[in-house]
């Protein structure tokens, strides 16, 4: 059995810089369905179940070794004299941004949901019935699997100085993509973590957030992998993503103006949203040059068919703002080759099979 029966999703060691004196102790949060502020709730009970990741002791070995890990990363990157993105501590960074976004509690629960609308449109309800805990060792599983996937991405220590801070939540990492939000011809199209045009977030302590991009279609002025900015819009924005993202709880640290942050959530809440996932069933139309073409219907009962797909598109929240340090690359692109793979990044397109794929150009 692991040694821990409190197993966290959002470890201490990430929560620490949001701690009340940085001590791991307690920690102010912000409650977004009660809209009320506490101001010392103490640090072991938040994102935490019992033994959340089942019991396989390896599993809670591996996941302590990428904590510790991260732990080091983190006290390292928050030194005065950390001048320069190391190689090293950027993939870490990536890889602990990949693990934490495919961990937590409300990311298993958007795939219990996923599931569970699946077993619906198909007819088999208890078939595709998933528990919180399944979903997290099925997540873990996955991870292994895509590790590796962001590790094209360019990652950027975004340093902010302001009176505003960086707030952080039970959600974290954050997924986004604002070409996709931007293009009418990618907006009803969904993305994913091998999609052109994708932003991984991750704040890292109250004036610094870890920032990775399609350096094919964003670019940010950094030197030495660090960019430095005084603008509150500039934070305002990381943390409205935060609040669009988050299940309940915001940790604002203890600094922060309560009446400054209320005022960043109501700038947004309208946009926050519940569904998540929308499924689609598709039936074959048709096959050209050994490639099957699916066409959409509304149920699976609407006409008979031999062969069917269901397709799972992913919702994201999108802000009202944009941290205006990420600017559009000249000439950006992705690649498309027609199917439904969608547009995906350089190094997508190389190790994915299918037609041949072109370039689909941001025109900015």
């Amino acid at each position: 059995m692991p040694t821990n029966k409190n197993q966290h999703f959002v470890p201490r060691c990430y929560l620490r810089p949001f701690t009340n004196d940085e001590e791991g102790k307690a920690i102010k949060i912000f409650n977004i369905d009660r809209e009320i502020f506490i101001d010392k709730a103490a640090v072991k009970k938040q994102c935490s179940g019992d033994y959340f990741y089942g019991d396989d002791e390896d599993l809670e070995k591996s996941i302590q070794s990428l904590e510790q890990a991260y732990a080091g990363v983190l006290r390292r990157v928050r030194l005065d004299c950390y001048n320069k993105l190391e190689e090293g501590d950027e993939l870490l960074l990536k890889r602990f941004w990949l693990f934490q976004y495919m961990r937590t509690e409300a990311a298993s629960r958007r795939m219990v949901e996923m599931n569970s609308k699946l077993g619906e449109m198909v007819g088999e309800d208890q078939s595709y019935r998933m528990e919180i805990k399944e979903a997290v060792i099925e997540s873990m599983r996955t991870y292994a699997e895509v590790m590796k996937i962001t590790d094209d991405l360019r990652g950027c220590l975004v340093k902010l100085n302001s009176e505003m801070k960086v707030v952080a939540s039970d959600d974290p990492a954050i997924l986004t993509n604002r070409w996709f939000k931007a293009d009418p011809k990618l907006k009803e199209a969904g993305y994913g973590l091998g999609s052109a045009g994708i932003i991984a977030i991750l704040p890292l302590s109250a004036q610094m957030v870890f920032i990775a991009y399609d350096p094919d279609v964003y670019s940010v002025s950094k030197k030495n992998g660090i960019f430095k900015s005084k603008k509150s819009d500039d934070i305002r924005a990381l943390n409205q993503f935060q609040f669009l993202n988050c299940r309940a709880n915001i940790f604002p640290g203890e600094h922060q103006c309560d009446q400054a942050l209320i005022e960043v959530y109501n700038s947004c809440r309208q946009n926050r949203i519940e569904e998540r996932h929308v499924l689609q069933y598709a039936v074959l139309d048709g096959i050209e040059d050994e490639h099957k073409r699916f066409r959409v219907v509304a149920s699976a009962d609407e006409e008979e068919h031999q062969e069917a797909i269901v397709h799972s598109q992913a919702l994201f929240p999108e802000p009202t703002m944009w941290p205006s340090f990420l600017r559009w690359r000249k000439k950006g692109f992705g690649m498309v080759n027609g199917t439904g793979v969608g547009c995906v990044r350089r190094s997508q397109s190389e190790v994915r099979g299918g037609p041949k794929y072109r370039k689909l150009y941001t025109k900015r």
